[in-house]
């Protein structure tokens, strides 16, 4: 079942700011669609009115064709997932997963065939019987999701539900979500504010920022093509320069960097490049064809740059540059690069621009 958010518009107090304004979009059938933002953006507002928990000022909220805008959360037949978890804690986890069923007079012999059925699903078989202290946190998160779909719900709901576990139980949990969500196409709303959970398992992103939606996409469109400086910034933690055109060129920092056809920006237009780290290709500068700190001849493109840190994070490595005009960038790579290169800290090196998305003004090119 498809899920259309339509001008929706919520205000808590009637002359304050709208903590959502007019937000639109389209969560496709059987896909996971991932509401993506910083603190205050707005995401878990969206998610309470889809929920039924909250009532719209205006817009709309479509199940399929109908309108559910004003039907009550208990007839909605969605699935809720906390991040806190929210389990009954003198309930064994057979009689968390079973609740809703046993107050819909579901009979107890239907209910344990299905409690059956979820423990398989989310891989607890045998821990029925334990109560939800004696589980660990990823454990407890499953048995939330089990109980969330004991009612086979239209639509699965998911509040930050990693976001009180441990860096290695939401990689688990991820995985395991993007597996049971292509066996069970369940349409889902997910909330969060970790991209990387975003791009990992959503099929459908919507990016928001001050209670509007910036860009939805496809999450490589949404990466790829950023529509607003705030996209290009908040998703994929890009570098910013700034400066302004010049022969039609966009002079930022120490780069002058090609602005793509279409658009003939005016000279001394503002202008914001956004680079990814790993948009930067590094070359060791060669210590003899630098003398006295002076500025090597380079292409317009590349730059000199000093490494001022370097942090080891597993299979690449993040470096901290200091550019020729005293801008900073940080540039991540393979490990197995910065060593065929033998680069370290304090070194000088040449930093080329792969790719930067450049906006000029009130547009982008």
């Amino acid at each position: 079942m498809s899920l259309t958010i339509r001008g929706l518009t919520k205000r808590f107090t009637a002359r304050g700011t709208p903590a959502v304004s007019d937000v639109s979009f389209v969560a496709p059938t059987g896909g996971i669609t991932t509401l993506l933002g910083p603190s205050g953006s707005g995401k878990s507002t969206v998610l309470r009115v889809i929920a039924g928990l909250e009532l719209p000022d205006d817009g709309q909220v479509l199940f399929g064709d109908r309108d559910f805008t004003r039907i009550p959360v208990q007839s909605r037949g969605v699935g809720f997932v906390f991040q806190s978890y929210a389990l009954f804690k003198h309930m064994t986890v057979r009689e968390n997963i079973g609740f809703a069923l046993r107050i819909r007079k579901v009979d107890r012999k239907a209910t344990n065939a299905k409690v059956d059925d979820l423990l398989s699903m989310v891989q607890l078989e045998g821990y029925g019987d334990r109560f939800p202290t004696q589980l660990s946190g990823g454990q407890r998160q499953r048995v939330a999701f089990a109980r969330a779909l004991a009612i086979e719900p239209q639509v699965l709901l998911l509040d930050e539900p990693f976001g009180a576990l441990d860096s290695q139980v939401r990689v688990e949990l991820r995985a395991w979500l993007r597996r049971f969500h292509d066996e069970r196409h369940v349409t889902t709303i997910l909330v969060t504010h970790d991209q990387e959970e975003a791009m990992e398992v959503s099929d459908h992103v919507v990016v928001m920022s001050d209670g509007r939606v910036a860009q939805a996409g496809r999450p490589q469109d949404v990466y790829d093509r950023p529509a607003t400086p705030f996209v290009a910034s908040f998703v994929g933690g890009a570098n910013l320069l700034s400066g302004t055109i010049q022969d039609g060129r966009a002079s930022v920092g120490s780069f002058a960097v090609h602005v793509p056809g279409g658009a003939t920006p005016r000279d001394g237009a503002t202008v914001q490049a956004f680079v990814r780290p790993h948009d930067v290709k590094l070359t060791k500068a060669h210590p003899d064809r630098i003398a006295d700190g002076a500025t090597l001849e380079t292409a317009p493109d590349v730059s000199i740059a000093r490494v001022e840190r370097l942090a080891w994070l597993g299979g690449h490595v993040k470096l901290q540059l200091k550019l020729a005009d005293g801008a900073s960038m940080t540039v991540e790579m393979q490990r197995n690069e910065i060593e065929a290169l033998g680069i370290g800290e304090g070194d000088m090196v040449m930093a080329d621009l792969r790719q930067a998305k450049v906006f000029v003004e009130d547009y982008s090119i």
